[in-house]
């Protein structure tokens, strides 16, 4: 009898005690409105509109550095940051501008290339900013003339030779 007359108690005093205000009154108008530009703004991306996303070298001599400046404009909503760009072997190396590129405006992305390898040889350089997809993709192309790509080297007794093939 003595835990029902304390729980009836207890369950009171928490029934009284609580729900006493409206806790629709407590909300500021001020926070309402700051809440709905933050929510608007969240649909805002930047979008990177390049001259051209793919560039050939066309023939280049083995061990010959090339560079190629990708051009691009900011036709979205937001300013563009570009977060990292990063290249899909180490031969290539881009470099970009850390400063955002606001609406309307241009920016520019220099990819170099080591020019080493043999044959045809093809690499992308991954972007990551704050577009709607969060990455755009550049490739870069080139035919290397005089090298070697290692297909022709053979191990003899823990050495690698190379053959005349």
């Amino acid at each position: 009898m003595k835990k029902v007359l304390l729980i009836v108690t207890v369950f009171s005093a928490v029934l009284f005690t609580s729900c006493k205000e409206n806790a629709a009154e407590k909300v500021k108008e001020d926070n309402v409105a700051e809440a709905a530009n933050r929510d608007a703004k969240a649909t805002q991306f930047a979008i990177m509109e390049f001259a051209e996303k793919e560039f050939d070298f066309g023939e280049i001599d083995n061990g010959t550095p090339v560079e190629h400046l990708f051009k691009f404009k900011n036709t979205g909503d937001a300013p563009l940051v570009i977060v990292n760009a990063k290249a899909s072997c180490g031969c290539t190396v881009p470099e970009y501008s850390k400063t955002p590129v606001a609406p309307g405006e241009e920016g520019e992305l220099l990819v170099k290339f080591n020019g080493k390898g043999k044959g045809t040889v093809s690499k992308t350089v991954t972007i990551t900013a704050n577009t709607k997809t969060g990455k755009e993709t550049l490739k870069i192309k080139a035919t290397i003339k005089g090298g070697t790509d290692g297909a022709n080297l053979v191990k003899q007794g823990g050495n690698m030779l190379k053959t005349n093939k």
